[in-house]
C-alpha cells in the first residue's frame, strides 16, 4: 500500500490499516483509573456521530487501505444501534476484502448480546476484567457488578468469539498481586490475557510515573510462576505476546509507557463527536463533523485523513520534559 496514492502513510512511512472508532463517551462502570464518580460532562449528544456518519467515514477509510475497526467506547455496548453499527461495518469492503469488525467492551451486556453481535459479523471481542476478587471489583469500578462480567465472559465464549482477549490495566497496591491468577484464570477460558502500563490518560490528571507498575515487573511476577517463551515478531500489534508454559496459551503484555510501539503505530481514531486522532496522546484533533453534516464529499474527508496522517508525530512524547496529557480523557478519546 505504501506505493498507492490513496494510502494513509504519514511522514515515517508508517502505512495505517487501523481505524479505532469511539461510538459513545458514556459508560456502565466508573473505573477509578478513567472516570471520576460523578460530574462527568458528557459529549454534546447532538455532536454524536449517527451510524450513516459513522459507516460513511469507515468506507471513506477502507477506500485508503484501513482494514480493521475496532469499536470503542466509553462503553459501547450502550449504544442501543450498536448491532446495526457493526452489521453496517462488517460490509464495508476495502481494496483487500471485507472489513474486519472487532470490539473493546467490558462485557456487562454481552449476554443480551453477544449473539446478535455475532451474526451481525462482528468477529472478535476484547474485555476488560482488572481484578477477579469481588470487593476490589466494587471499589475500583465503583459498581458492584463482577458477576454481570463474568456472565458476558461466558457468553463471548459460547457463541464463539475467538481469538478471546483479557485486558487489565496494573495498578499498584490495587490488582498487582493478581496478575498470574488473572493468567489462570484466562488460561482456563482458552483466553490470552494482556496486562496494561496504566497510561496519563485519566479524568483527574493524577497519574504518576512512580506509582505505574511497568511492564517489566508484570513480566517479572508472571516468570515466577510460569515459563515465559517470546512468540515471533509482534508487527504493528502494541503487545509483546508470550507463551505461556510451552503453549499454545498465551500472554501479552502492553507496555506503551515504558516500552512505546510507536514506530510500527497503525492506528488512526474517531471518536463518538467526529474528531480524528492520529495519536492516543494527541494534543490536537481533526474536525470530521462539519464535513459529514455540510455538502462535502467523500473526496473532502478523505483528504482529511490524510491530513491528519500526515501530522503524526514519530512518537507519544510521554517521556518528554514538556509532555501534556491530553485533554480529553480515555472515555471520551476511545481505546
Amino acid at each position: 500500500m505504501i506505493g498507492s496514492p490513496g494510502a494513509l502513510v504519514d511522514r515515517f512511512g508508517r502505512v495505517h490499516r487501523d481505524l479505532r472508532i469511539s461510538l459513545t463517551d458514556r459508560c456502565s462502570l466508573r473505573c477509578t483509573y478513567c472516570m471520576p464518580e460523578e460530574g462527568v460532562e458528557w459529549l454534546a449528544k447532538d455532536n454524536i456521530l449517527t451510524t450513516d456518519e459513522l459507516a460513511r467515514v469507515a468506507e471513506v477509510a477502507a477506500s485508503l487501505g484501513i482494514t480493521e475497526v475496532r469499536l470503542t467506547g466509553g462503553e459501547p455496548l450502550l449504544r442501543r444501534d450498536v448491532v446495526d453499527v457493526v452489521a453496517r461495518m462488517a460490509a464495508i469492503e476495502g481494496p483487500e476484502g471485507p472489513l474486519e469488525v472487532s470490539m473493546t467492551t467490558n462485557a456487562l451486556a454481552l449476554p443480551k448480546l453477544a449473539r446478535p453481535l455475532r451474526d451481525a459479523g462482528l468477529a472478535r471481542v476484547n474485555i476488560s476484567i482488572d481484578t477477579l476478587r469481588r470487593e476490589r471489583f466494587a471499589d475500583l469500578t465503583r459498581r458492584d457488578r463482577l458477576d454481570d462480567t463474568l456472565a458476558g465472559i461466558e457468553a463471548a465464549r459460547e457463541v464463539g468469539f475467538a481469538p478471546l482477549k483479557f485486558n487489565a490495566v496494573a495498578m499498584r497496591g490495587v490488582n498487582d498481586d493478581e496478575v498470574v491468577d488473572l493468567v489462570r484464570f484466562a488460561v482456563e477460558r482458552d483466553a490470552e490475557m494482556r496486562f496494561i502500563e496504566q497510561m496519563p490518560l485519566d479524568a483527574g490528571h493524577i497519574w504518576s510515573r512512580v506509582e505505574m507498575v511497568r511492564g517489566e515487573e508484570i513480566l517479572d511476577a508472571l516468570r515466577a510462576a510460569f515459563t515465559l517463551e517470546p512468540v515471533g515478531d509482534r508487527g504493528a500489534s502494541p503487545a509483546e505476546i508470550f507463551r505461556v508454559d510451552g503453549g499454545p496459551a498465551t500472554v501479552g503484555v502492553i507496555a506503551s509507557v515504558t516500552a512505546p510501539f510507536c514506530g510500527a503505530c497503525d492506528r488512526v481514531r474517531l471518536t463518538a463527536d467526529g474528531q480524528i486522532r492520529n495519536c492516543l496522546f494527541a494534543r490536537e484533533e481533526s474536525d470530521l463533523l462539519p464535513l459529514l453534516r455540510g455538502d462535502a464529499g467523500d473526496d473532502d474527508i478523505a483528504d482529511l485523513l490524510r491530513r491528519s496522517i500526515a501530522g503524526k508525530l514519530p512518537g507519544h512524547g510521554i517521556d518528554e520534559p514538556g509532555f501534556l496529557q491530553p485533554q480529553r480523557p480515555m472515555s471520551a478519546i476511545g481505546g
